[in-house]
């Protein structure tokens, strides 16, 4: 059996994406995938994905993210790969930070 590295996806979202449920979008985008970690409002008015999986199904979820809920508009997504640190259980919500 092929062990299959997992790689962390550090996201920021900007333009119209808090108040239209984008970050229930991100969540129900991440759990089918089995990705971990979490997404969040910012003060400055973006939203901040930090997550972890592998490099497909993150690529699934950075495309679901640039295409975004309904009633949002996107007007950039800036990301990094990381190298994975396997520090989350399950992906979910956190506070604005």
């Amino acid at each position: 059996m092929i062990a299959v590295k997992a790689v962390r996806l550090r996201a920021q979202v900007e333009g119209r994406v808090q108040g239209v449920g984008f970050r229930y979008f991100v969540l129900d985008n991440a759990q089918p995938l089995d990705i971990t970690g979490w997404v969040r409002n910012r003060w400055d008015g973006t939203v901040e994905v930090l997550a972890e999986g592998t490099k497909d199904s993150l690529e699934t979820l950075l495309a679901a993210i640039q295409r975004g809920p309904r009633r949002h508009t996107t007007t950039e997504v800036r990301y990094d790969w990381l190298a994975a640190t396997g520090e989350f259980t399950s992906f979910r919500i956190r506070r604005t930070e």
